[in-house]
């Protein structure tokens, strides 16, 4: 037991220090010039991306509930951060010289906060009356709430209206987005290996034996949903603060689905391959911009073949770590066994 417990600190330890060495490496590249101020964007964007699937994933991976109403909270956390910091900058100074000043970044932490609590009460209200249902029920509602919420941004003053919010703080930079991708990746991943999200697992591979068992369904399936929206509401606030400029149409359908493909490539129940295929699938388009007449051609040719060869996700339910990558790369026999493991269960 004490051994099982060392090597999961030491797995947690080498985590860590590979975070804190990526951190490091990106910052010293983008100080360089290497990385330009364009892919820095992309960076920023990927990890907006990261976001928002590891935190749908809890619903439509860990619960096993799909959702298609992701863009509608994140939407909701952006425009809630947007106004926050507008109102704030109304009365304080900031930014100063391009960078966020003490107040600024203390303004970009609440509104984090203002983003999270706002999109999460929406959850527990979509999510109570919603999460009763079985089947595809929820993707309908969470799909309706998506569309309702866009038009009435789309209509209502203090948004916008359809020109949307522009002159928003740029509150949001590399280094506090990173770690606040990290602080969300941590979160989720402790959350998914408490007694929580062990009893939402049980949920879904059975939820009558679950509840059978003294599981309250109902309660955890809309803390699921709520946590989950809570965190895509947080994605919305960086996003907000990181563009400056709001409009409707950026949290349409195809952004709530864009997400969906994200977690379905990177493996249902996978946090890590969540992330994978949040960095792909962003990066993706990006180099291929090249090929603007094929573009989306071999975008979706690419989806096509990863799901032909994977069906179950690049990663399935699996996750990955660099303490399991170094027990492969030192121990051939390791390599060898899981494979014989993959091969007896066909994968």
């Amino acid at each position: 037991m004490a051994s099982k417990r060392g090597k999961t600190y030491f797995s947690y330890l080498v985590n860590l220090v590979c975070v804190v060495l990526l951190f490091i490496v990106l910052t010293a590249l983008m100080k360089a010039g290497v990385i330009n101020t364009y892919w820095a964007g992309v960076i920023m964007l990927i990890m907006i991306n990261i976001i928002l699937a590891t935190s749908l994933n809890l619903t439509t991976g860990v619960l096993g509930q799909i959702a298609l109403g992701h863009a509608g909270f994140m939407s909701v956390g952006a425009y809630a951060a947007a106004i926050f910091s507008m109102k704030i900058a109304e009365a304080a100074k900031l930014v100063e010289n391009g960078a966020p000043t003490a107040a600024g970044f203390g303004t970009f932490l609440a509104s984090l906060v203002v983003a999270g609590v706002v999109a999460a009460i929406f959850g527990l209200i979509v999510g109570i009356p919603a999460l009763r249902l079985k089947g595809d029920y929820l993707a309908i509602i969470t799909l309706g709430f998506g569309e309702i919420i866009r038009v009435i941004i789309e209509n209502v003053e203090f948004t916008g209206g359809a020109q949307g919010l522009s002159g928003i703080p740029k509150l949001s930079n590399f280094n506090t987005v990173y770690w606040v991708t990290a602080l969300t990746i941590a979160v989720l991943f402790a959350f998914g290996r408490s007694r929580h999200g062990r009893a939402i697992i049980a949920i879904r591979e059975d939820d009558i034996a679950s509840e059978a068992s003294g599981i309250p369904n109902t309660y955890y399936k809309v803390l699921a949903f709520t946590i989950s929206a809570f965190f895509a509401g947080v994605a919305g606030a960086v996003y907000a603060q990181q563009m400056q400029v709001l409009g409707a149409k950026t949290f349409n359908f195809m952004r709530s689905i864009d997400i969906l493909v994200i977690v379905v490539l990177g493996g249902l129940g996978s946090l890590t391959g969540s992330i994978i295929a949040a960095v792909g699938l962003t990066v993706l388009p990006e180099a291929l911009r090249g090929f603007s007449e094929y573009r989306m051609l071999i975008y979706s040719v690419a989806l096509i073949v990863v799901m032909i060869f994977k069906p179950s996700g690049l990663l399935g339910t699996r996750e990955f770590s660099m303490s399991s990558l170094l027990r492969w790369l030192r121990h051939p026999q390791f390599k060898r066994k899981k494979e014989a493991a993959e091969r007896g269960s066909g994968k």
